[in-house]
């Protein structure tokens, strides 16, 4: 390795360290304004964390040396402090199946995940042999769960779920990242399609309608999501990926209001059309309606994020376990109470930074491919983030996504943890040297060249 690549590494060891720092205190904090003892649990759990993350770091510096050293302790701070929010949940009075161990078992197989890909997939440019492949496997891990019986897919009405035994996985957590690989490679192999312009309207040069068919198989698999599993997230996520990466693709603006304006009509037909599409709409436009019933959560939100203010009740003094799901999908409304507007801004800032880094780059790497996998990869992680905040905060209408590397489940750690994985392989061939090119053989007085005889034949 040579000399940038090792202080690299060394920044990321620091950045790690001072992450498992903030996390072990936050643990203490928890402790202390709970009432309950203080023990030496918050130093072991601290000192665990960094064990993990420094087998991570290790895994880095043997095959990802050149990697950006901010993006592993941006995910480790993250996981740290959703760790912490879950373990703090677990300590209300009325919780009787504590969810923090069971995720911190996932974290140390999501991390086994993380190494496998990073160990495995020494070149990201090998995926795009397999985009295809890639696809059709994303499009049937994102349908699948809708078309099974609601007995092992559908929980809490939405059906994105696969359970067998005491097992749930959540496919489309995988779906998400097989889908961008397969639409990188696709917009690589057929950008010249897309950047063809073709009417200007309002000042606004928008796509032939012969080149649509990609954007308006988006759509229809988005509503075709939402009407088979109930899940306004998912079919969000998946449309606003596809129209993101068109976007990067093409540079072209027109493909964005092609996209909204598809976004519109789609949204009208899913209101009239499906009844919890309705009730979401509904609880976002006045969750006060039915305070006692569907608009209880968003109701409590509202509340518990006032509670907060700027700067906050405090870790452990609030009473963020009196907003449902506050662990999944409100867990960032747990932290605006707690730790206020000014720490919930500092968790988004930390998800900004991923993302920068993320594009930072798919900017500077060589290859087309990479470029349109690592945007898309980091523009997931920014919006997932924006949908759920959004949801939470009632800026947007309640979705059902988990916050990344915050919120409890174990699916949404495993696919995270692998994006990270491949953000990092992308970096590393970004920000690896290029081989020093061949001195040119040395130039041979003519005087000093030897002689070549050549017999001619008559």
């Amino acid at each position: 390795m040579n000399g940038s690549g090792d202080v690299g590494r060394r920044v990321e060891l620091v950045m790690l360290v001072f992450a498992a720092l903030i996390v072990t205190a936050a643990f203490a904090l928890v402790e202390i304004n709970t009432h309950h003892p203080l023990t030496i649990t918050a130093v072991w759990l601290g000192l665990a964390f960094l064990a993990v993350f420094v087998v991570a770091h290790l895994a880095v510096r043997r095959w990802a040396p050149y990697a950006d050293p901010l993006i592993l302790p941006c995910v480790a701070l993250l996981n740290g402090l959703g760790l912490v929010m879950i373990y703090r949940l677990d300590l209300a009075p009325d919780v009787t199946q504590p969810a923090a161990p069971r995720q911190v078992a996932w974290t140390a197989v999501a991390l086994v995940f993380f190494l496998v890909v990073i160990a495995v997939l020494k070149d990201h440019r090998v995926l795009a042999k397999y985009s295809y492949t890639c696809g059709l496997a994303g499009l049937v891990a994102l349908i699948l769960p809708g078309v099974l019986p609601s007995s092992i897919s559908e929980v809490q009405g939405a059906k994105v779920w696969i359970r067998v035994g005491g097992l749930s996985i959540q496919p489309g957590e995988f779906a998400k990242i097989l889908l961008i690989v397969f639409f990188a490679a696709f917009l690589v192999d057929k950008r010249e399609l897309f950047v063809v312009a073709g009417r200007r309207i309002a000042g606004v040069q928008l796509p032939r309608l012969r080149d649509l068919g990609p954007l308006l198989a988006a759509w229809g698999v988005s509503i075709g999501v939402l009407a088979l599993e109930k899940e306004l997230g998912a079919s969000l996520l998946f449309f606003g990926i596809v129209l993101a990466m068109l976007y990067v693709a093409t540079g072209r603006i027109g493909w964005v209001a092609v996209g909204m304006a598809l976004f519109t009509v789609g949204c009208f037909v899913a209101y009239h059309l499906f009844s919890h599409v309705r009730v979401r709409v509904d609880n976002w436009i006045d969750p006060f309606a039915d305070y006692y019933g569907k608009g209880y959560q968003m109701a409590r939100a509202m509340f518990a994020l006032a509670a907060g203010g700027i700067s906050g009740t405090g870790l452990g003094v609030g009473h963020p376990d009196m907003v449902p799901e506050a662990n999944t999908d409100f867990i960032t409304v747990a932290f605006g109470e707690e730790l206020g507007l000014i720490g919930l801004s500092a968790l988004l800032l930390t998800y900004l930074l991923l993302a920068i880094l993320g594009m930072r780059s798919a900017l500077t790497v060589r290859d087309n491919f990479g470029k349109m996998l690592a945007g898309g990869l980091s523009f997931t992680v920014i919006l997932q983030v924006f949908v759920v905040v959004g949801g939470a905060t009632k800026f947007i209408p309640e979705t059902g996504i988990t916050a990344p590397f915050l919120s409890k489940g174990g699916s949404s750690l495993l696919a995270n943890y692998m994006l990270v994985a491949l953000l990092l392989r992308i970096s590393d061939a970004a920000r690896r040297p290029s081989a020093a090119p061949q001195a040119p053989p040395p130039r041979i007085p003519l005087a000093g060249a030897e002689t070549v005889m050549v017999r001619t034949t008559p």
